[in-house]
């Protein structure tokens, strides 16, 4: 009976390896409009319909690159696949809850509130605006701000789409209109749109390139940088050989260098030679022994290996054998 039943657990060990096999990799896009199918992620499946409706969640300076947006968490909701292409929809975003908390001090006043607005392309999105003042505030000052706070964020979504929406909450002008209306009626240290959710679709815009044109620029832009890194590397290459190049040049050079200064070391001597040669021994026609001294007779007679003895008479005489 033992048998049995590990002979099932490695069958359904066998079989649960096998699905990790049929798995393959999906890439997970922003939507079309407005951020061109921008890659955004991967994620592991087995069929699209294991995909569909996850939720990819990345910060804002991962996907902008803006560092001071560190503390913004993006949500993103797959709603459909295109064979290995993950097509997702915004659904909202928020602050990290220990950024909102180091905006909060003793002396400061907040204003919280919820407000649901409706786009101008009929996208149904509630959004918590959270302003914090220079110092605290009485309660009526509070519901001034509030109010007029709702009022801006319902009138600049009306007049705008949602994918002008949402580049209003990534990029802060949604903030700044706020802070500019507000701050006539109290100073203002900061104002931040702290979370959004997406409640209800609208109209969905046909707007920015085709994911066959995303594919084709992606491929183009693929190319490019595979031929800059093939030029790139047969520079190297080149300049690798040049210096090699110059390198055994350098030592020809040196070498030939020091033959030269070889050559022209011996060169005084093999002239020396040469013009003792050439010059020899003082012929006796044109010496004139006469006027010489005994001593200058002498020298003459040593470098001859001749005998130095005697008067001047005897080393001439001696001198023109």
């Amino acid at each position: 009976m033992a048998k049995k039943v590990t002979a099932k657990a490695r069958a359904a060990a066998r079989k649960q390896r096998d699905k990790w096999k049929n798995k393959q990799w999906y890439t997970i896009r922003a939507p079309r409009h407005p951020w061109d199918f921008k890659k955004i992620g991967e994620t592991l499946g087995e069929s699209d319909e294991f995909i569909i409706g996850r939720i990819y969640t990345m910060t804002q300076q991962e996907f902008s690159g803006d560092f001071t947006k560190l503390h913004v968490i993006l949500k993103f909701k797959v709603r459909e696949c295109v064979g290995q292409d993950a097509l997702t929809q915004f659904i909202g975003h928020e602050h990290q809850s220990d950024h909102v908390r180091r905006q909060i001090r003793r002396y400061r006043g907040k204003i919280e509130d919820v407000v649901d607005v409706v786009t101008n392309d009929g996208y149904l999105v509630r959004l918590k605006p959270l302003i914090i003042t220079q110092q605290r505030v009485q309660t009526s000052i509070k519901h001034a701000l509030r109010l007029r706070c709702r009022e801006m964020i319902l009138g600049f979504s009306a007049k705008n789409t949602y994918a002008q929406l949402q580049e209003a909450l990534m990029n802060g002008s949604l903030e700044e209109e706020i802070q500019k209306t507000a701050k006539t009626i109290y100073p203002l240290r900061s104002v931040a749109i702290r979370k959004s959710q997406l409640l209800q679709e609208g109209v969905v815009v046909d707007k920015g390139p085709t994911l066959d044109e995303i594919h084709a620029e992606e491929a183009r832009v693929a190319a490019e940088l595979k031929a800059k890194k093939a030029a790139l590397l047969a520079q190297a290459k080149a300049e690798e050989e040049d210096s090699f190049d110059d390198e055994s040049n350098d030592e020809d050079i040196d070498e030939v260098v020091e033959d030269v200064v070889e050559d022209t070391t011996e060169e005084p001597q093999v002239v020396e030679e040469t013009q003792s040669k050439e010059q020899g021994t003082p012929s006796d026609d044109a010496t004139d022994y006469d006027s010489m001294t005994v001593s200058e007779l002498k020298e003459l007679l040593k470098a001859a290996g001749k005998p130095v003895s005697g008067k001047k008479d005897e080393l001439i005489a001696r001198l023109q054998e």
